[in-house]
Order: structure tokens, then C-alpha cells, then sequence
């Protein structure tokens, strides 16, 4: 009985691996499932965002802990950080499409645009590129993240720019977003966190 079991496993994960269908590891936990804790970090969710559990907070229930104390990074990052939102959403798109995460980028690509982030400039980080003729304020952030994320290091000019531009809050509040969107997009793609509903994925991954 336990070799058909685990013979009709493969299968399933052979026929889902064939068909590039791509299976939601940690979906929702049904509300009567929840623990104790799992239920207040819902609570605390909705109070604070007045919306119910999506994409990544979905998987991050499973850890109640660090879900909450994400969604409190998130709700400063977001939403009252020393950027303003074109180039927070800016700095969100870079990571998201670092690390082609498509719900990541369903989410905030018109947030961007909405913003004020231009649709080439979109459209450039899209396909990898840097962009052209970024603001003075986008060019320092941009190289900011590359740099920070090729070289693990940042060099003076590149610094000395970012906080001319931003200041030194601004500095701290862009590396805040670049770990914290990267943190969620670490946790979609390995838990495989799906699109909403009828959308499609606006990202090529790149070659490995």
C-alpha cells in the first residue's frame, strides 16, 4: 500500500513538473485550522491593513511571529518611509524583478506607474536594463541597489550620491527595502505563492 502511495506521489509530481503548472506549497490555512497565535496575527493583519491575508503573508502565517513583525516593517516601509512613493515603488520594482518575482511585480508595477515612475523606465527594469534618462534621484538609488547587490559593497561615489539625494535616513530606508522585498520574494518563490486570479506573469526569468 505505502509503494502505490508513494508511486501515485511521483506521478502527480512528475505530471506537475511536465506541464510547467507551478503547485501553491503553503495556501491558505482554513480559519478553523488556525492556532491560537495564527488567529491573533490574522486580527492584528486586518486591523492594521483593513484587508485580508495575500500573497506573501499567506505562506508567512505558518511563522504567526514573523509574520507580524514583517507586516510592521512593511507598513513603515511602505507607507511612511523618508522616500517618497515613486521612489520606494522604484526601488521595489528593482528587487522584484532581481529576483523575478511575478507577484511581487503584479503588485507594485502600477503602484510605479501610478506614482510617478515612468512606464520606459518600468518597462527597462522589466527586461533587465538600466534605464535611461532616470531622474537624478532614480540614477542614485539604482546604482545604490546594483552595486549593493553585485558587489556586496557599495563604493564612495556611489554613497556620497545616494545620500546627497536622499540623505542618510533615505540611505537606510532604501537598503530596508531592498532586504525586506527580498525577504518576501525569497519566501514566494520557494513556497510558490501563485498570481491573483487571471493575471499572467509580466517577467521573463533570466538565464541561469
Amino acid at each position: 500500500m505505502h509503494s502505490r502511495v508513494l508511486s501515485l506521489a511521483l506521478l502527480l509530481l512528475a505530471v506537475f513538473a511536465g506541464s510547467g503548472v507551478a503547485q501553491d506549497r503553503m495556501p491558505p490555512i482554513a480559519a478553523a485550522a488556525l492556532t491560537d497565535a495564527q488567529r491573533k496575527a490574522v486580527e492584528e493583519f486586518k486591523a492594521a491593513r483593513a484587508a485580508d491575508l495575500s500573497g506573501p503573508f499567506v505562506p508567512l502565517l505558518r511563522s504567526p511571529e514573523v509574520m507580524s513583525r514583517a507586516r510592521a516593517m512593511g507598513d513603515y516601509l511602505r507607507f511612511r518611509s523618508a522616500l517618497p512613493p515613486r521612489l520606494s515603488e522604484f526601488v521595489i520594482l528593482l528587487i522584484a524583478r532581481r529576483w523575478t518575482q511575478q507577484y511581487e511585480w503584479n503588485a507594485h508595477a502600477p503602484l510605479a506607474r501610478q506614482a510617478g515612475v515612468r512606464g520606459d523606465i518600468v518597462a527597462a527594469i522589466a527586461d533587465g536594463r538600466r534605464p535611461d534618462q532616470m531622474a537624478a534621484d532614480e540614477e542614485a538609488l539604482w546604482t545604490l541597489v546594483d552595486e549593493v547587490h553585485r558587489n556586496q559593497s557599495v563604493s564612495d561615489a556611489a554613497y556620497a550620491k545616494a545620500v546627497a539625494t536622499v540623505g542618510e535616513q533615505g540611505v537606510i530606508d532604501t537598503l530596508g527595502l531592498c532586504g525586506y522585498y527580498t525577504m518576501l520574494a525569497m519566501v514566494m518563490n520557494t513556497t510558490r505563492t501563485p498570481l491573483p486570479p487571471g493575471q499572467k506573469p509580466a517577467l521573463t526569468p533570466f538565464p541561469r
